[in-house]
């Protein structure tokens, strides 16, 4: 957990230059490297967001938390650099503009959930009054009001989510960095917390959403930032990252009814053979008496899906399954990574 300082309510905030988010990106991430000795945690973001509501997704290892904590000021690049409102992300100033919501707790246990929150607020440099209004007003806007006297010891994960939540906005920040906030939640939290999200987005506050599950991001934002081997694989609309990897080689389980005869799914097969230059590989199997399944791997998969609607039309072939089978994040980044190259 960490506790940003800044201004207390009395004092000016002249120290902190106004932002213009039309000109001045409020994250700028510009070739950013990172080592950990021979370990490469991150290599050459680029990355740069104003206000709005953006998910960062990856698998484990692909680089999320390093960037997060390049971000968060919490470690320094070996190359590049990173900045927070035009400072430099270790930097008081720059500090004070971020909100940081951990993936890893870090409480006093002995502590109530407003105990906690308070103490965090008087870390930050609020008054003894102010602290008390601010952690009542945010354990109310995550849901906690009626269980913040309970000892943190005794909370479930999703509690010590919103707790994380709650101390992340105490001080009004224009950039929340939230690593898997939902994770733990049930899904009563989960349909609030996006609507708090989707709401903070709408005030004009800028929102970096970490996960390792893209279909969970595509309920909050369609603007994705994906990461692979430290690397940005890729940074749109999901809708446009689809259409890019529309023509990236892909290896498709079709399920066909075997037919009368038994061997419908061969039949279909050959035909697919024929007709396809561009197949890698065709594996049939017969999982049932009534269901023979093909494994096709394809280079344009676009072309692949066409020629397989024409064939059902023109040869009426029953196909009661066809799905992608690496259609996972992992295997989108990678494919994303070796096209670049």
């Amino acid at each position: 957990m960490i506790a940003v300082p800044i201004p207390r309510s009395d004092e000016p905030t002249t120290t902190t230059k106004p932002l213009t988010l039309s000109t001045t990106p409020l994250l700028l991430c510009e070739q950013v490297s990172k080592w950990y000795g021979p370990v490469r945690g991150v290599l050459q973001v680029t990355l740069e967001l104003r206000s709005g509501l953006t998910g960062l997704v990856g698998a484990n290892g692909a680089g999320k938390t390093t960037l997060i904590r390049l971000i968060t000021g919490q470690a320094l690049p070996d190359v590049g650099r990173v900045l927070v409102g035009g400072h430099d992300a270790r930097s008081t100033s720059a500090r004070r503009l971020v909100g940081y919501c951990p993936d890893v707790d870090a409480f006093y246990e002995e502590m109530s959930g407003r105990q906690f929150i308070e103490a965090m607020a008087r870390l930050c440099g609020y008054s003894g009054a102010e602290s008390r209004r601010r952690a009542g007003a945010m354990l109310e806007k995550v849901g906690m009001t009626g269980r913040a006297e309970r000892k943190l010891r005794g909370y479930s994960k999703g509690m010590r989510q919103r707790i994380k939540l709650a101390q992340a906005l105490l001080h009004d920040p224009p950039l929340l960095v939230l690593d898997e906030p939902m994770s733990g939640i049930d899904p009563v939290g989960r349909a609030e917390f996006v609507t708090l999200f989707k709401e903070l987005a709408a005030m004009g506050k800028c929102l970096l959403i970490s996960s390792h599950e893209l279909d969970e991001l595509e309920k909050l934002t369609d603007h994705v930032v994906i990461m692979s081997h430290g690397r940005v694989a890729a940074a749109d609309t999901v809708p446009r990252i689809r259409e890019r990897l529309i023509e990236v080689p892909t290896t498709i389980r079709i399920d066909v009814t075997r037919g009368t005869n038994g061997d419908d799914h061969r039949r279909f097969a050959a035909m697919l053979m024929s007709r396809l230059l561009d197949l890698t590989a065709l594996e049939a199997s017969e999982p049932s008496e009534e269901i023979g399944r093909l494994l096709v791997r394809t280079r344009t998969p676009r072309h692949f899906l066409e020629e397989v609607n024409r064939l059902v039309l023109e040869e009426w072939f029953e196909i009661v399954h066809l799905k992608p089978v690496d259609e996972s994040t992992q295997a989108v980044l990678g494919m994303l990574l070796a096209r670049r190259r």
